[in-house]
């Protein structure tokens, strides 16, 4: 009986203490109405808070860079052909889209950096060692 009692204790105090590992885990789940997602969930978890909700013009998609103001088809396309940005004001310094256009959709964007991007292009300016 007493082993019984420990035992029931012993499941209890680690279900309560596996609670809030259970919590930090749950998925982050977007509106349904959102169309501002790389569709990379993996990524876009393991990011800071600050970045959440905001559209990766490195991996944005044509028709989620279309739904940002001012930016058209073409323009989406300029903006696809001209990856990868280091920076989302690279938009303006390659003159992707004029600063008023950045102006209206800077706190809408973010550019993280390609990790194949960075991979390819690193293989491209070092030789090979022999």
């Amino acid at each position: 009986m007493k082993a019984r009692k420990y035992c029931l204790a012993l499941v209890f105090a680690l279900v309560v203490s596996a609670l809030p590992l259970v919590a930090q885990t749950s998925s982050t789940t977007p509106a349904a109405g959102s169309t501002k997602t790389s569709g990379k969930s993996s990524s876009t978890s393991s990011k800071s808070s600050s970045s959440a909700g905001k559209l990766d013009i490195n991996a944005a998609t044509a028709d989620q860079l279309k739904a940002l103001p001012g930016i058209d088809a073409a323009t989406a396309q300029k903006i696809i052909a001209g990856r990868p940005y280091h920076g989302k004001n690279d938009l303006v310094s390659k003159n992707i889209i004029t600063k008023t256009e950045y102006d209206s959709i800077k706190d809408q964007i973010i550019a993280h950096h390609a990790q194949g991007a960075s991979a390819s292009s690193a293989s491209k300016t070092t030789p090979a060692k022999q």
